[in-house]
């Protein structure tokens, strides 16, 4: 369980990171672009913190509850990735 809490602690740092950016309400797209560089951070860190999770779990839940965990990984991923492509057009555009 040390590593989930250090992962979780991790999250709550990016997520104060990304509250702490000067611009909540971008207007330009380098403002955008820092929202969405802080958002990928923290999606990744979401699913660092489902990974752990899912082998924590692992032998003590049943069938259902473990593909619910990896399912939810897998989304937390591919928000990242999501995150990823949308900041890469948005720099590539800048």
């Amino acid at each position: 369980m040390p590593e989930l809490e250090a992962e979780i602690d991790a999250l709550r740092r990016e997520l104060r990171a990304l509250r702490a950016l000067p611009a909540p309400d971008p207007a330009r797209p380098e403002e955008l672009a820092a929202l969405l560089a802080g958002a990928r951070s923290a999606a990744g860190r979401w699913a660092d913190v489902l990974d752990e999770l899912r082998g924590t779990a692992r032998g003590l839940v049943g069938p259902r509850a473990a593909a619910a965990l990896e399912l939810a990984f897998r989304r937390a991923e591919e928000s990242y990735v999501e995150l990823e492509i949308a900041l890469g057009d948005i720099t590539r555009a800048e």
